[in-house]
This record gives C-alpha cells, structure tokens and sequence, in this order.
C-alpha cells in the first residue's frame, strides 16, 4: 500500500493506494467517526453489479444504505443529484454521518456535490473505481453537468480520506482505461517531462498494462495533482493549468452528449490541439507526430468527431470555466512541464480549428 498526502488550506487526507486497499476502511471510519450515525454509500449501476457485495461485506459492521444510480455521465444531472438528497432526507442522515462515493469520476463528482450541499455539508469518502478518477477523486472539485455546460453546477469540497484499491480496476473495459489514461498523459506534460517520457517508454498498450505500472503512473498522477491542489485549493491560479487539454475537450463531450464519448478521449484530442496551438505560439519543442503516433497505438482517435461544426464548439469552449468575458484562454505549454493560459479570440480559434481537422483526417 501506498500513501499520499493531499494539503489543502482547508483539509489535509490520506489517499491510500494499492491492491486490498479497501480493507482498511473499517478502521480508518471506526478511528475517524466516533459519534456516527450514518453511512450512505452512492454508486451506480455498473460498479454495483460488481464489487456491491464486496464493499458491503467489508462494511458489514455497520448499517450501510445504498443508492444507485445510473451510469456514466448520467448520474450527473439535476433529477439524479434531487433523487440522492431525497434518498439522504429518507434516511434521515445528519451531520454526523458519512457519505461514501463508490465509482468512477461521475459517481464521485455527484456524491461529493451531495455530500457538500446536504445540510450545507457532510463528510465523504472516495472510493474510486476506475483509473479516471485518480484525477477526478483528488482535490474536492465535485459537480453536476447542465445541458449547456459540463461540471457548472458545484462546489469545493475535500473528502476526509481516499481509498483507491487497484483490484477495483480489473473489471474496466479497454474505452475506460483510455479515458481514465488520458489525464495521467496530462499530468507528465504539465508538471514532469521524466514522467512524461517513463510513459512513453514503458506504455505501449493499455491491454497488457501490469499492476506495477499502473501503480506507478497512478500514484505519480496523484502527487502532481495534489502538488497544484495544495497551491491554489479553489483554482484562481495555477490549479487552471490541471485543465489542459479540457477546453476543447469538454466542448467535444457536450457537442457529442455526454455519454457519447468519454472524458478521457476528447481530452486526448483537446491535448493535441493544445500541443499544436503551443507549438505555433511558443515554438513548443516537442514531437507531435510521435505523439500522434503514440496515442494512436493506444486506441486513442486524434481529431475531431466529423459531425460537429467549429462554430458549435466555439460556442461550447466559451462557456468553459477558465473563460472570462467570453474570452477563450487556453492551457498551452512553453515547455513540457511548463504549463501558461493563453487567450485567443474567436476568429483565431475558427482558423485553428479548421487547420486541426485538416491535418488530422
């Protein structure tokens, strides 16, 4: 087992790292809840069907009461989070009780969203289930989506404790451990070209990834999230630059409906388009190609879905959160590690876009 510590100005918590790591949680909420009254574990359809039973035998010392919900991106609309406060209200959970997100990246945005607007905020835990939520279970950013926008409807809320148990990752079809890789990619571009290059030279198909390498790259994507979580907690600063590659990328998912492609992949193209407007701007030296290549080889598609129109994403990338005054600024890199925002107008963006596609179909 592994552990990281994640500061904050409001929470410094554990996030514990490896195989069985799910065994200590008794413990660990035994030692940290002496006055409980209640745990509430939300997860979804998928992972239920899979491991419900194991984390509910873990837990069996206490009086657990689950909600499911649906899966993916569709846990994370206003009638599902309704649903959750309604099921918490039921229950009648109080401030004493703990609130756990048992999933991938969606559950865990929405039960911390729950968990921080149920009678103005109760603890939670993360129990991530998926390599996508490495990123996503760190840092206390949890949210719902709204049809105009993804992750607008949110707040800051740090969980007390993160179990991130590998053996939970067995069951992940091969489109999820892209999605999820993708923000590992981006953590070695933006913060550690050793890292960056360690992944290029160990990675070559997510199929055959072993545990140890999968430890490794999660844990290292872990400690260079918290390193910029510690510095800037509520993202008025440097935190932004953890959305490299998302400007573009979040408007991909929304133009496509959320579901429709995961995260991680239009993330990956987000990230190319990004690396490409770098090396126009700061003459970025890097080896795109090789990238391209790279990325390919690991399943990834490396341009833009065909049936979406530049202006359409325009519009979608000028709702993003790092857009002020409906100007779009770009996380761009100067150097691998290197990370700056850049702002550029509309006309621009339209010109760059359609000179992406080109290269790219």
């Amino acid at each position: 087992m592994k552990e990281v510590s994640i500061q904050t100005n409001s929470k410094t918590y554990p996030v514990y790292i490896g195989a069985g790591v799910i065994n200590q949680l008794t413990s660990f909420i035994k030692g940290n809840y002496p006055s409980l009254t209640n745990i509430i574990l939300i997860t979804d359809e998928t992972v239920a069907s899979h491991y419900l039973p194991a984390i509910q035998n873990v837990l069996s010392e206490f009086d657990v009461k689950s909600c499911i919900v649906p899966s993916g991106e569709k846990a994370k609309t206003f009638d599902v989070y309704y649903r959750c406060l309604s099921f918490c209200l039921e229950e009648k959970l109080d401030r004493k009780s703990v609130l756990l997100s048992f999933g991938g990246g969606a559950v865990g945005d929405l039960g911390g969203f729950v968990a921080a607007t149920y009678m103005r905020g109760i603890p939670f835990i993360q129990v991530p289930t998926t390599i996508l939520a490495h990123d996503s279970a760190v840092g206390g950013k949890v949210a719902i989506n709204h049809p105009l926008g993804k992750n607008m409807i949110g707040a800051f809320h740090q969980p007390d404790a993160v179990f991130y148990d590998l053996n939970f990752l067995a069951s992940l079809p091969l489109s999820e451990k892209r999605s999820g890789f993708a923000e590992v990619i981006k953590h070695g571009l933006i913060k550690d070209p050793l890292f960056y290059i360690w992944l290029r030279e160990h990675i070559h198909s997510l199929d055959e990834i072993t545990e140890q390498e999968l430890n490794i790259a999660l844990t290292k994507g872990i400690e260079i999230k918290g390193a910029f979580v510690s510095q800037d907690e509520k993202e008025t600063g440097v935190r932004a630059f953890l959305n490299f590659g998302h400007t573009l990328g979040h408007a991909i998912e929304a133009e496509m409906g959320y579901g429709n492609c995961t995260h991680g992949e239009a993330v990956a193209v987000g990230m190319l388009f990004a690396l490409e407007l770098s090396k126009k701007i700061y003459d970025l030296p890097f080896a795109i190609e090789e990238f391209k290549e790279w990325l390919s080889r690991l399943g990834y598609e490396i341009s833009i879905p065909k049936e979406l129109a530049n202006e359409k994403l325009l519009e979608r990338m000028k709702q993003d959160k790092k857009s002020i005054g409906q100007k779009i600024r770009f996380v761009l890199l100067k150097h691998i590690g290197e990370p700056v925002l850049y702002e550029f107008s509309d006309e621009e963006l339209l010109i760059e876009l359609g000179k992406f596609q080109g290269e790219n179909i």
